[in-house]
This record gives structure tokens, C-alpha cells and sequence, in this order.
């Protein structure tokens, strides 16, 4: 079905019949053979007329949340109007935030990471090269996996992510805080260039007043909300941390990149040729088990296992994200052992570039405890 459920209820629904020729094409491309729609219908443009037409018994989604949600409101309707089908639905989003067992990622995640890692290490050479800053901004709504990965991958000095403010409240100038920090600590270090990634979910926990207040000039939607997604965030965090870098009379220059739409439809990396593969076989499985209402799951040795949403989801029906577990020892040892930032060990020489070393430090920034203290 072309664009999602955008015709699915009309006159004149767009839909392709896929045929083994083509699904063995389409496997090992990018993007989707079948276009997408954020198209979110209203419960009143539900009808049976598709469903019933062509004596459909399983209905299959690929997509994140908000598909997989609409997939089971449709599912629901069918029902209530006894004409019930299955619905499956296949975890399919470059966020990673969809609420799969530990050590499963969303589909085409992998892929998208290793495209931002890529790109991510030339920016680093060229960091070097030029002896600039560069501040990345990855993909991520509300959660920093994307970030998070490319960033861990690259051992890039600063990584930040909404995650990481789960003991204080975030906010553009703890964002700034860090970056100098990072700054700082690579300049005690005698490395006057770097590389810091953020998460453009950290937009998403920022007070809407705050954004406007940074000054950076907004289109705004019909509601007066300033429209993010017409404004490149790396832009937003450059030019706010180039102030700040003036204000301390550091002479540090910076550049922006976004990392966002270069990741979505690359060619798909071995372990997502092969995980997809597994999903989509895995769907007839569940199938011919007569499960419904699920996510079909691959676990780590290729097991298939149906996730149901009833289990996680609120009582809105909203699928509940997956963050990055913060507390984990694999984030502990990224944070606390790769990034490079201001503790107490620093301070001192860190007086010769800016005045208050320990409020750059990263630990009170965050209000995490520095483990060389416990």
C-alpha cells in the first residue's frame, strides 16, 4: 500500500502487488519500495471497503509508534464491525526506540549508524586537519540511540544525549557547558580540535520559550510553535556555543553538521539484509500461529517471538519509546572511560583558559556522581 494508511479508507487506495521478482529486488535496496506517509487517519475514516474487497486476512505494518498504534485502532474497528483480521506490525525505524527485548534493534537502524559513522569519521579527519570543532546533530526524537551509537563508535570526545539528564533538568546552557567542557579538556591535553555529536532529541525535553529565546530565526506553524524541523539543530548549537566561546575569549573555531536525512534511505548493511529477512519471515510464523496484535522479534540468535502491544503501550494506546539505558555499564564505560571532559583533577590547569573551572565540570553539571569521589 502506497503512503502508508492515506488511501487505505478512500475511493482509489494506491496499492502495488509485490511478486517474488520484485521483493527479491527491492531486499537489497535503500529507502522503500512502497512510499511512505505520516498519514495518522481519524477513527471516523474507518471502513471495511478494502479490507473486505480483497478478503484481507493479515494486515502488516512497517514503521514505528505511531504505525503500530493506528495498526491495532484499525484492527480493533474491523472487529467491531465482524470482519476481524490479523495484525502484525514490523519494528522498522532508524531511532532504535521502539520497546524490543534488550539486544534487539529496529530494523534498519544498523545501517543508518554505520552511515553515520562514516560520515562522522571524515568530519573527525577533518577536525584534525583544519583544527576545528565540529558539532554534529544526529536523528533521534526523544531518544539518543543514533547519537548515542555513532558517537561511541567514532570515541568522540562529547556525546550528549536527552538520556544523560536524568538527574537535573536539561537545558541549552547545560548543553553549552558541556561542549566547553570537552573544549577545555582537550586544550589541557594539547588537542586543540574535536568532534561533539548531539541528539536532536534534546529539542524535545527544551521548554518551547527557551528555544525562542536563543535568538536563531523561526518559521511558525499555525499554532505559533517555531517549526524545528526547518532549521538545522547543529546550526542552532554552533552558533549558540560560537557566543559563548566569544564571551570567554576563546579562540576556537566551530562548524555545523546535521546528520538526518543522509541516513534514512541508505543501502542496507549485512546484519539488516539478514534481520529483515528474519522479520519478515517471521511475521508468516506468528501468522500461522494465529498471533495478532504483536510485534514480530528476532533475538539476538534468530528466534522469532511475538511482542504484543497491549504490553507496552500506555492507556492512550501510545507505544511507550525505548530509551538508552543510561545506567547500563556499556554507557558508563562510553561517558565516564571515552568522552574527555572537566573534573576536579583539571581545574587548575584549566584556570588558564577560562576563570570557573567547576562549573564546566561534568559531573555537576549532570549532577551524576564522579566515581574517583565514591
Amino acid at each position: 500500500m502506497h503512503e502508508g494508511y492515506k488511501t487505505l479508507f478512500t475511493s482509489k487506495p494506491r496499492y502495488v502487488e509485490i511478486d517474488y521478482p520484485m521483493a527479491d529486488d527491492i531486499y537489497k535496496t535503500g529507502g522503500s519500495a512502497l512510499q511512505m506517509s505520516r498519514y495518522k487517519p481519524k477513527d471516523e475514516e474507518f471502513n471495511t471497503n478494502f479490507f473486505k474487497e480483497n478478503n484481507v486476512k493479515l494486515l502488516v505494518t512497517i514503521g514505528g509508534d505511531d504505525t503500530a498504534g493506528t495498526a491495532n485502532r484499525i484492527s480493533r474497528f474491523l472487529a467491531s464491525q465482524s470482519f476481524p483480521i490479523s495484525n502484525i506490525h514490523v519494528p522498522k525505524t532508524i531511532d532504535n526506540d521502539l520497546p524490543l527485548p534488550e539486544g534487539s534493534p529496529t530494523f534498519g537502524y544498523q545501517s543508518a549508524k554505520e552511515e553515520g559513522v562514516r560520515i562522522t569519521q571524515t568530519i573527525y579527519e577533518d577536525a584534525r586537519t583544519s583544527g576545528n570543532w565540529f558539532i554534529i546533530s544526529a536523528m533521534g526524537r526523544e531518544a539518543g540511540h543514533l547519537a548515542f551509537g555513532i558517537g561511541a563508535a567514532c570515541h568522540l570526545p562529547m556525546i550528549i544525549i536527552p538520556e544523560m539528564f536524568n538527574n537535573t533538568q536539561i537545558s541549552i546552557e547545560k548543553i553549552l557547558r558541556l561542549l566547553v567542557s570537552s573544549i577545555i579538556k582537550r586544550r589541557i591535553l594539547g588537542i586543540p580540535y574535536g568532534v561533539a555529536i548531539i541528539s536532536e532529541g534534546v529539542f524535545h525535553f527544551l521548554p518551547e520559550e527557551e528555544i525562542i529565546a536563543t535568538g536563531i530565526t523561526f518559521t511558525y506553524d499555525d499554532h505559533g510553535h517555531p517549526e524545528l524541523g526547518n532549521v538545522s539543530k547543529a546550526h542552532i548549537f554552533n552558533i549558540l556555543l560560537q557566543k559563548r566561546l566569544k564571551d570567554l575569549k576563546l579562540n576556537v573555531k566551530s562548524r555545523p553538521v546535521e546528520l538526518g536525512y543522509e541516513l534514512r534511505c541508505v543501502r542496507p548493511i549485512a546484519f539488516d539484509l539478514l534481520y529483515c529477512n528474519l522479520l519478515g519471515m517471521g511475521v508468516k510464523v506468528l501468522f500461522d500461529q494465529g498471533y495478532s496484535g504483536c510485534m514480530v522479534t528476532s533475538d539476538p540468535t534468530g528466534d522469532v517471538h511475538p511482542l504484543f502491544l497491549k504490553d507496552v503501550t500506555d492507556i492512550h494506546g501510545k507505544v511507550q519509546p525505548r530509551l538508552v539505558n543510561i545506567n547500563s555499564q556499556k554507557a558508563k564505560l562510553v561517558f565516564e572511560g571515552n568522552s574527555q571532559f572537566l573534573a576536579p583533577e583539571d581545574y587548575q590547569a584549566a584556570l588558564n583558559y577560562i576563570p570557573n573551572p567547576e562549573y564546566y565540570d561534568f559531573f555537576k553539571i549532570l549532577n551524576w556522581k564522579d566515581p574517583k569521589e565514591i
